[in-house]
């Protein structure tokens, strides 16, 4: 028995010391995917802690290569507007997590409502069994946005998706127009209307849909200037689209961003979304807004279509919605509203830590008029960016409404250059702050809505310094 148990012992040994060595080469393998990332161009793998190194060598191992992963930020912990990685440093978040946290990260009230949650239940499926959180939270929305019916999801691209579902069931038609530069999502259906990147869209099939410009001014598509142009980018769906390519007659909606977001951060003329509510109205068009990105205080008040004075026949909100949980919802009135049971559901949609958890970073926004502040503190980054614009000529526009600002970086022509915006993005994170791009060649700030002018302030002062060393 006891030679028995040596010999296992050996092979116990040689099965640890082969997990080992495939381990090493694993991380060898990982370590090289990151060497030869761009992360190599500008010293990156010298800011990579032990401990933020171990999980991105296992992250290269096992996940799916389409993430994109602009710098190695290895996440662990937040408390409002700074995020702390696996080793301890600190960063100001420019990010949101792509707006989400706009109630700020761990906001003790939310934080609390879905501790409360957790401990009766966390899922009952709600579009079979009745249940107070999603209740709760829809009587909030209906308050909040004026819109009469809330159906629940999990996601952008599922309140989109339920979006066009809604459309196509009520009007009986088959088409949609949508905007170049637009992003509503990689699902087909939303991808469909997608039209901010080729990769994104090829080799998969989707609903016929026709797009066409939006008031993307600093670069008109159209060479006009505005004012003089009356949004002419917009007439195009009557004096174009519905002439020589869709008749009105088969188009269920058109979908439109109240400012783009993925496509670059691009604010429309005032007049923009006005217009396009009458193209809809006089052709018997629906309207449908992607609030994903822009609702929830992120631009002041709860709907960016409010900036506009626009009521779109359809809302689709996500991401600040949920509070960092999956939540999505459209919002539409009861005379749209009313397909029957079986129409369309989800299993997850309404989820209760979920319902929760919005409701209560609803509850505390709109206490707190974090949609003021949002106003407030988005003027005075504004300003700061325009400031170094006259320091920095390669920032050649700055826009935004509220907490969603863009700055374009450019060339000395004013051409696009996604090279720099990539250093510079590259060079925040070496400086501590957290920065995404959006659109070819622009830096989004979108933080989280409770962020101080303090905070901004310093972020900014980081953000110079990247500026002067990814700039060449």
């Amino acid at each position: 028995m006891e030679g028995k148990r040596k010999g296992e012992g050996k092979g116990e040994r040689k099965q640890v010391h082969s997990r080992k060595r495939k381990a090493g080469e694993t991380g060898e393998k990982a370590n090289s995917r990151i060497a030869n990332s761009q992360m190599q161009e500008i010293g990156m793998l010298d800011t990579i802690g032990p401990r933020s190194l171990e999980v991105i060598e296992q992250d290269c191992d096992v996940m799916s290569a389409c993430e994109t992963r602009p710098y190695p930020l290895v996440v662990d912990r937040a408390k409002g507007s700074v995020v702390t990685d696996l080793d301890g440093r600190e960063y100001i978040d420019f990010v949101a997590g792509i707006g989400v946290l706009n109630a700020g990260h761990s906001n003790p009230a939310v934080n609390a409502a879905i501790s409360a949650q957790l401990e009766k239940m966390t899922h009952c499926c709600s579009a079979d069994f009745f249940a107070e959180p999603p209740l709760k939270l829809a009587r909030k929305l209906r308050e909040l946005s004026g819109y009469s019916r809330v159906f629940y999801c999990n996601s952008g691209t599922e309140a989109v998706e339920a979006a066009i579902k809604l459309a196509i069931w009520k009007t009986k038609k088959q088409n949609l127009i949508a905007f170049y530069n637009a992003f509503h999502g990689r699902t087909l259906g939303s991808l469909s209307l997608t039209a901010s990147k080729a990769r994104q869209k090829e080799h998969f099939p989707g609903i016929r849909t026709v797009h066409t410009h939006y008031a993307y001014c600093y670069r008109c598509p159209l060479n006009l200037e505005h004012p003089g142009c009356g949004v002419e980018c917009v007439k195009q769906i009557e004096n174009l689209i519905f002439r020589k390519e869709l008749n009105p007659e088969d188009t269920a909606a058109v979908f439109v961003e109240p400012i783009q977001g993925e496509g670059g951060y691009i604010v429309p003329p005032p007049e923009f979304h006005k217009e396009l509510r009458k193209i809809c109205t006089d052709n018997d068009v629906l309207l449908a807004a992607d609030e994903v990105q822009a609702g929830c205080f992120r631009t002041g008040p709860f709907l960016a279509m409010e900036n506009f004075g626009v009521k779109p026949d359809i809302s689709c909100l996500a991401k600040a919605l949920g509070a960092g949980l999956p939540m999505g919802a459209i919002l539409a009135d009861a005379t749209l509203m009313d397909w029957p049971p079986g129409v369309h559901s989800n299993t997850f949609g309404g989820n209760l830590l979920a319902s929760a958890g919005s409701l209560a970073a609803l509850e505390f926004m709109e206490k707190e008029k974090i949609g003021d502040q949002a106003r407030l503190l988005g003027s005075h980054i504004q300003q700061r960016l325009r400031e170094l614009q006259d320091s920095y000529p390669c920032i050649g526009d700055v826009r935004g409404l509220g907490l969603m600002i863009g700055a374009e970086i450019v060339k000395p022509d004013k051409s696009i250059d996604p090279a720099t915006r990539n250093r510079i993005v590259r060079e925040g994170y070496k400086q501590g702050i957290m920065l995404l791009g959006c659109g070819e060649s622009v830096i989004r700030f979108s933080p989280p809505l409770v962020m101080t002018e303090e905070e901004a302030d310093k972020g900014l002062e980081r953000f110079e310094e990247a500026l002067k060393r990814g700039v060449r």
